[in-house]
């Protein structure tokens, strides 16, 4: 739905490769029932096509021959259509389980990646100005529980880096080591009493992830997350990382293929989470978005608005939220980029508290503390 600005006052407002490369995960353990899981489109992906305006009359001339046929693409409602390439993402929104929030973003407005996924992940207004994640910030205004977080990844991701204590797994594609070689380490780590409970830690999180694929596949990362969330005792927060969103060049193939995975991945997500899907919420954000216009070589370059996508049982959805901009020439940022009009911190703010009945007010002066964003955005998931 387009929001009328009286009606959008409710909302905060933000200020003037290959497929999925190197994916990783991060997971974090608190008590309750609600998940929450981030997803973040390292690259700057492209809003416009993912979440497509075509009910613009300015969206067909500037995209050209990467524009997307609305006759092939998920209406959502009567302006804005779902890319083709994800059709279980459209049998979400047919669920109401998945809401769109478009024309948002970060503070950030350089174009710069690293310095672009620096503030999405720290929570900042400017690069590096903060130290820690809002992901690890987050855990930190949960009841302590006896893992704090873990990095499934050979490292922890900047958005979950901070004072809460993490350790890290990784899969791995090597054959897996017998039982009778895991009890002779064990009993020469037994007398070690630093060894020893790093040791039942790396075992506990091997349990937990026994029988699942090497996490390098689409619908094995899905597969994988869900082995760990599912679990009574398991991580409630979680952290995906995906690249190759950078579509300079031939980016009508290079996105159908990104979209595609991601597609996979969160549904191989839902069907292995079963019913705890109903208690999830899958956020996907990116650092920014792209040109308005196609450039010269069948891509986009950096720009500045993109779309942020939420899926899970517990998300209000069926639904497009946006305070739309227009594409018209005067409406664009800078003359070149989708205007931002919904801050993209707000939306984690609102989402996150939401998710776990925390005061919107105080997760977002935790998460977002330099930010200036008014109230988090409401409305975004299940009571």
């Amino acid at each position: 739905m387009i929001l009328p600005r009286r009606q959008f006052l409710r909302f905060a407002a933000a200020g003037a490769g290959a497929i999925l490369v190197s994916p990783h995960m991060a997971f974090a353990s608190v008590p309750g029932d609600r998940r929450f899981v981030f997803i973040i489109q390292r690259g700057a992906a492209d809003g416009l096509n993912i979440i497509v305006p075509y009910g613009d009359p300015d969206y067909a001339g500037l995209r050209r021959e990467l524009a997307i046929d609305p006759a092939t693409a998920i209406k959502l409602d009567g302006h804005f259509a779902l890319n083709p390439a994800m059709p279980e993402a459209g049998k979400m929104y047919a669920a109401g389980q998945a809401l769109f929030v478009h024309a948002t973003a970060s503070p950030y407005r350089d174009r710069s990646h690293f310095d672009g996924q620096n503030v999405l992940e720290t929570g900042g207004t400017v690069p590096y100005a903060q130290r820690d994640g809002w992901m690890n910030r987050l855990v930190g205004l949960m009841p302590r529980s006896k893992d704090e977080a873990i990095a499934f990844a050979a490292t922890v991701p900047p958005a979950l880096r901070g004072a809460a204590d993490v350790t890290s797994f990784a899969p791995s594609n090597l054959p897996q080591p017998t039982d009778d070689l895991l009890a002779r380490v064990g009993r020469m780590y037994q007398g070690d009493p630093q060894l020893h409970g790093m040791w039942d830690a790396a075992l506990s999180a091997r349990g937990m992830a026994a029988g699942e694929g090497s996490g390098q596949k689409p619908e094995d990362l899905g597969k994988l997350a869900a082995s760990f969330l599912v679990k009574p005792d398991g991580p409630r927060i979680a952290m995906l990382e995906t690249g190759g969103w950078d579509t300079h060049t031939g980016q009508q193939y290079r996105l159908t293929a990104q979209l595609k995975a991601l597609d996979t991945m969160i549904g191989a997500l839902r069907d292995n989470l079963g019913p705890v899907w109903n208690q999830t919420v899958v956020l996907v954000a990116t650092e920014f978005g792209r040109t308005a216009a196609v450039n010269g070589t069948g891509g986009t370059d950096h720009g500045t608005a993109s779309a942020a996508m939420l899926f899970g049982g517990a998300v209000k959805g069926g639904r497009v939220i946006a305070d739309w901009p227009g594409l018209a020439q005067a409406n664009l940022y800078e003359d070149r980029d989708l205007k931002p009009t919904i801050g993209l911190d707000a939306v984690i703010a609102g989402a996150t508290a939401e998710s776990f009945g925390i005061d919107p007010q105080r997760v977002g002066k935790a998460l977002f503390p330099t930010a200036d964003f008014g109230r988090p955005t409401e409305g975004l998931v299940r009571a």
